[in-house]
């Protein structure tokens, strides 16, 4: 008499089968990196260091550098005047020269030939000439025009005049040559800007019913933000240094005050390195402010400080802004 096998048994039996096989030990499969050893890294590394206690040493040291002469003008009043005219030049002339660069980017990207061959002319000019002769430019204006007047061209009556020798002052002309000059080169930064921005962001919001001046506020210069920014930072850190030529015309900045003092005690060496000092301390904030304001536009940027604060402080905060 023969047996049959269940089906069912058989079914049973094959997990508990399947149970019973060992699973092999995983094998450990990280590499352990080893980096080749680099002598002439480390080599280097000591020469420079070596260079730079070096070099610290024979200026602290050195007998013809005067640092009590440093410490007593580090702080002076009129150095401190001159500096505080350093930065309105900066800040005067940075943001004229903002409000032409946008006005001639525009102008460069119209459809009409005559504004593109006029901003192109433009950007040609003040790029191509010396940024000190368009300052000794300004400031002999009166030169060529001894009267600024507004009336009827072409010999007409005229309603109002000046002198011109009253009017273009040292600060006047630098803040002409300096806001006009970084003109051009804002103008060339924006255009890039602009170029940047997909054209079909400009086809969507004209699809809605937005004006070119709405498109170009709304849609182009907020996205054009990331590119302008890095270039921007860097014609900020550049002109408070350019500021510095602005001596040639005694426009009574940090520069210009610096050299009036040495010339009346002889202490070239000394007040160069207060002027140098100050303008370091405005490049290393303005470098620090650069950073923060590229790292607030960059991709992926993270949200600002207070909105992460208040999402630990309140659980679900975010869920909840996102539910409502």
């Amino acid at each position: 008499m023969t047996h049959r096998k269940m089906p069912g048994a058989a079914l049973k039996a094959a997990p508990a089968a399947a149970t019973t096989d060992a699973t092999p030990p995983e094998e450990d499969l990280s590499l352990q990196v080893t980096r080749r050893p680099r002598p002439g890294r480390w080599l280097a590394v000591l020469a420079a260091a070596l260079f730079a206690v070096w070099l610290a040493y024979t200026v602290i040291v050195n007998p013809n550098l005067h640092w009590d002469i440093v410490a007593k003008y580090q702080f002076d009043g009129v150095i401190l005047k001159g500096l505080g005219v350093t930065i309105q030049l900066t800040l005067v002339s940075m943001a004229l020269g903002i409000v032409i660069g946008v006005l001639v980017a525009v102008m460069q990207l119209s459809d009409s030939p005559v504004l593109r061959l006029t901003a192109g002319a433009y950007t040609w000019f003040f790029r191509g000439t010396p940024l000190l002769v368009q300052l000794i430019f300004w400031f002999n204006l009166a030169l060529l025009f001894p009267v600024i007047s507004i009336g009827i061209p072409f010999d007409g009556p005229k309603l109002i005049s000046w002198q011109s020798n009253q009017v273009i002052t040292g600060f006047v002309a630098a803040l002409l040559g300096l806001s006009i000059n970084e003109g051009a080169y804002m103008a060339e930064i924006v255009r890039a800007g602009i170029q940047s921005v997909d054209p079909g962001q400009r086809e969507a919001g004209a699809s809605i019913g937005m004006s070119n001046r709405q498109i170009l506020s709304r849609i182009i210069l907020p996205q054009a933000m990331r590119v302008i920014i890095p270039p921007f930072g860097n014609q900020f850190i550049s002109m408070l240094k350019t500021t510095s030529l602005v001596s040639v015309i005694a426009g009574a900045d940090l520069m210009t005050v610096s050299q009036h003092l040495y010339l009346a005690n002889f202490e070239v060496v000394a007040l160069l390195l207060v002027a140098s000092l100050w303008y370091l301390v405005l490049t290393t904030i303005a470098s620090i402010g650069q950073h923060a304001v590229e790292r607030r536009y960059s991709p992926g940027a993270a949200p600002p400080l207070r909105r992460r604060v208040l999402a630990n402080l309140v659980p679900g905060r975010d869920r909840k802004k996102a539910a409502a």
